[in-house]
């Protein structure tokens, strides 16, 4: 029997992707686990999985196609000697409702680990082979998978994550779930007024000469986000300047120690390092909103915004507090790397409680960022300028100052909450060698 492969949903938040390239072609073989397209989301290409297997009867999407949307038939998977023809034919993805819309624009990490849907007890679970290998071998109970692949099939990226269960989930657990409160989901966000249309703002422009350019869906995922975040996060901001000159001669010594290693820290990697420790020392701060509730973590997983052409990037540096400096900045490095490339994969950019934009190296002192949800908060770092102070004694002098701004949430943290978790970061950027001790 003919079967549609399906345009997938490679990440919780996909609505919509550009079938970048096919790898495999009408009358290639196909088994299941095969790579047979890549796909751009709105941050990566990534590799396409086939969950069946057969023969690739018929392309229904070419190569370079935008915006087909998750669950879009994509291609046709025959049988041997069948034909294309008896494929069903072509449906629409069911509509998205309003709610569902403004879920699906963020990127909140929470809806990676979003608990799983248990199945009833009896019910035939479709799992590809290499799922269900998988999680045989780690002990998952499949009926509490919950499937992102064609037509809700389990496939290897939904048991890799998955913890292990020895058994299936009781009755009364289900029960349990399915009895969840509707508060539990996150409030709707205030509706605001209708923006001008397209037609409206190029009338404006009719006699002049411009050049109009298409969002790309990162670009379009950037606007969506950080237009809810100004809409709907109560920001408030502190700021603080930071002395550099002990940690700038501390920085110079250590490089030069490390050079024999092709190791070389960068002020951004101290940063880093100094606002992963902070979390630990004000673990309050350490913490993001979850709708009807704030989740404080443990780890100190740091987001780190990169620019990338047309948009940005924010990879996360996991357990940040337990790295070294030197490990610090070459996982950054790579990550940077890859952001630029769009190589990087979801887990990679998602999670964190908290977030560094860093945009001193283009030589602005100072500015405000915007949270990126469900961060608790982001800091804004500027350049480091040589600027007279006052000495202790009274003296003036010229020191090495750099300013810095916290824009936080103040559902998850309270202006003294704020204020002691700032502190905490400019403490351990003003005595970096206490930060290796």
């Amino acid at each position: 029997m003919a079967t549609e492969i399906l345009m997938p949903a490679l990440s919780p938040t996909m609505e919509e992707g550009t079938l970048a390239k096919w790898l495999k072609k009408e009358g290639d073989e196909i088994r299941s686990g095969d790579i047979i397209a890549e796909i751009e989301t709105d941050k990566a290409t990534m590799e396409f999985e086939a969950v069946d297997e057969g023969i690739l009867g018929k392309i229904l999407i070419a190569e370079g196609t935008s915006g087909v949307k998750v669950n879009t038939p994509i291609a046709v998977l025959v049988e041997e000697g069948e034909s294309a023809e008896a494929a069903p034919a072509e449906r629409a993805p069911a509509p998205q409702q309003p709610a569902d819309r403004a879920a699906a624009a963020q990127e909140a990490p929470a809806a990676a680990a979003e608990a799983p849907v248990a199945k009833p007890q009896g019910e035939r679970v479709f799992a590809s082979p290499l799922a269900r290998r998988i999680a045989k071998e780690k002990g998952i109970d499949l009926q509490s998978v919950k499937g992102s692949g064609p037509r809700g099939r389990i496939v290897k990226a939904d048991v890799e994550g998955a913890p292990a269960t020895a058994t299936a989930p009781k009755p009364e657990a289900v029960a349990e779930k399915a009895e969840a409160p509707a508060a539990a989901a996150a409030a709707p966000a205030p509706v605001a007024p209708p923006a001008a249309s397209a037609a409206t703002v190029a009338k404006l422009f009719a006699d002049r000469e411009y050049e109009e350019i298409t969002l790309d869906g990162m670009r379009k995922t950037i606007a969506a986000r950080l237009s809810e975040a100004k809409q709907t996060i109560p920001h408030f901001y502190l700021r603080r300047e930071v002395r550099l000159d002990a940690l700038m001669a501390f920085r110079s010594d250590l490089n030069a120690k490390l050079e024999s290693r092709g190791v070389k820290l960068s002020v951004n990697d101290f940063i880093i390092k100094a606002c992963a420790l902070a979390l630990q020392q004000v673990p309050n701060a350490n913490a993001v909103w979850a709708g009807d509730r704030i989740l404080k973590l443990k780890p100190s997983d740091v987001a780190v915004a990169v620019a990338v052409e047309g948009g940005l990037f924010t990879p996360v540096l996991r357990d940040a507090h337990l790295k070294t400096l030197s490990a610090l900045s070459a996982e950054m490095k790579d990550l940077a790397t890859r952001a630029r490339t769009r190589k990087l994969a979801p887990h990679e950019y998602q999670g964190g409680s908290f977030a560094i934009s860093n945009l001193g190296m283009f030589g602005i002192e100072n500015f405000d960022a915007v949270i990126n949800p469900p961060h608790g908060s982001i800091l804004a770092v500027g350049a480091g300028v040589k600027k007279p102070v006052v000495g202790k004694d009274g003296e003036i002098t010229v020191a090495t100052m750099m300013s810095m701004t916290l824009s936080v949430d103040h559902r998850v943290i309270d202006g003294a909450l704020g204020a002691e978790f700032l502190k905490a970061i400019v403490e351990n950027l003003e005595n970096p060698m206490a930060m290796l001790a």
